[in-house]
């Protein structure tokens, strides 16, 4: 049954995009969901559709101008709650709300959406190039590499930033670098299932993972397996029940999230019920 998809080169490429997204965003989410900065990858995408926007006005490449417009913005988000009072959520609401208003300035210049804008905001697995499969790779092993080089520092500073800064640590360089990585997990993820459901990718494997694993290396990994499980089931089965690959990822990763919170509860009640037999032993 799977060989009559890998017999489409278009297949093929969705197959390994899709992998190479999963592995970037279920990685980096799992230290967003840590922060408390779930939203950030939804006001990011925002503001990569204002930087899809620029690039279709303008003719510049829409990966470079989205990619930069969505850097300054997490940038804008760091600089926000470093330098004000606002927490991280409300900071992310902030630049969420003036990159949609950018965006729908700069579409209402370009006179309504178009085909090509479309496409960004609800994806195009099944369109990925060769071109969009290297950057997807390029932004891989960047975000391999921050994590292998900052692990023990953004794993101490995302439980506790006091005690990271009283350690030394350069919490404000470690945060922009990882900030302008998720940037880029946004921008090659936008591509794969939509600026509107990308945050998805980065935020529910991390949250079913938190749900059952024991440790935090353990939750990286199930992270890991469940994006690329709920990634590489949703491709396919849109491929043969005819539906939308981002609208069909985005489901089976909420069933991968509902299935983990059921499995807590369910080992939790149990082991409740044999700490009772214990005691009255």
């Amino acid at each position: 049954m799977v060989g009559s998809i890998l017999e489409y080169e278009f297949m093929q490429r969705a197959l390994i995009g899709g992998a190479l997204v999963a592995l970037i965003c279920a990685s980096l989410g799992v230290f967003l969901v840590l922060k408390r900065l779930s939203l950030l990858g939804d006001g990011l995408a925002h503001v990569a559709l204002a930087g899809v926007a620029v690039g279709l006005l303008t003719g510049i490449d829409t990966v470079l101008s989205s990619l930069i417009l969505t850097a300054l913005g997490a940038l804008g988000v760091n600089e926000t709650i470093k330098r004000t009072k606002v927490y991280g959520e409300t900071a992310t609401a902030i630049v969420l709300s003036v990159g949609l208003g950018l965006a729908v300035l700069l579409i209402g210049i370009a006179k309504g959406f178009n085909a090509d804008l479309l496409s960004y905001l609800f994806g195009s697995i099944l369109a990925l190039d060769t071109t969009d499969l290297a950057i997807m790779g390029v932004v891989l092993i960047i975000a391999i590499l921050t994590l292998a080089i900052f692990y023990r520092k953004l794993v101490l500073m995302s439980f506790n930033e006091d005690i990271a800064l009283t350690s030394g640590i350069d919490a404000q360089f470690i945060d922009k670098i990882f900030i302008i990585v998720v940037a880029m997990a946004v921008v090659v993820g936008m591509r794969a299932i939509g600026i509107l459901l990308v945050s998805a990718l980065l935020v529910m494997p991390a949250s079913a993972a938190f749900q059952i694993a024991g440790s935090f290396r353990k939750t990286i990994v199930y992270s890991v397996l469940i994006s690329l499980a709920c990634v590489e089931g949703g491709i396919i089965s849109a491929f043969y029940l005819n539906l939308p690959p981002s609208g069909a990822i985005v489901m089976l990763l909420f069933l991968a999230f509902l299935a983990s919170a059921i499995w807590r509860r369910a080992s939790g009640r149990a082991a409740n019920k044999r700490a009772m037999v214990t005691r009255t032993r």
